[in-house]
């Protein structure tokens, strides 16, 4: 019975260890500098939302994980690409403070995330669905990060914004 739920602990360090490599890099003053839309969530919802998106997404992985399907190992590689680029964007945002790549490389996050929903949705509906709010999330922080972008003078000049 236990080591069913090896995968899920597995899949929950996993997601942590990307929320915390994404912690790792606070918006800091430059964030707060830049023009930002009127529809900017507070600060406080991104911790909150994040947490529950991480969870829905290593539960949808185990779901998929434990039905022992033959693809399952194909599933997994779209999970784990997608998972890095996420991590990936907060270096590249926060860390680095380059807008316009973090939105070029939010979109191929957004193409992995739908890659990664086709997969689980030939194993399992309920991972396929656990996927989603997760999918709708990012559409909306590429929106952000579009408007941010282009806010702020857009261009390839903000590509190397400092």
């Amino acid at each position: 019975m236990t080591s069913r739920y090896l995968p899920l602990a597995l899949f929950l360090v996993l997601v942590v260890m990307a929320a915390a490599f994404g912690a790792s890099f606070p918006a800091g003053d430059w964030y707060v500098e830049l023009r930002k839309p009127y529809w900017t969530p507070p600060a406080w919802v991104f911790g909150p939302a994040w947490s529950v998106l991480y969870v829905l997404m290593a539960l949808a992985m185990w779901r998929v994980w434990i039905t022992g399907h033959y693809v399952r190992v194909g599933a997994l590689i779209w999970w784990l690409i997608q998972l890095g680029l996420n991590a990936a964007w907060s270096w590249l945002f926060f860390g680095l403070n380059r807008i316009g790549w973090a939105m070029a490389e939010m979109a191929l996050l957004v193409v992995f995330v739908i890659l990664c929903i086709k997969a689980f949705s030939s194993i399992s509906r309920l991972a396929t669905w656990m996927m989603v709010p997760y999918l709708l999330w990012l559409l909306f922080a590429f929106a952000l990060n579009v408007t941010i972008w282009d806010m702020n003078g857009g261009g390839a000049g903000l590509f190397y914004f400092d």
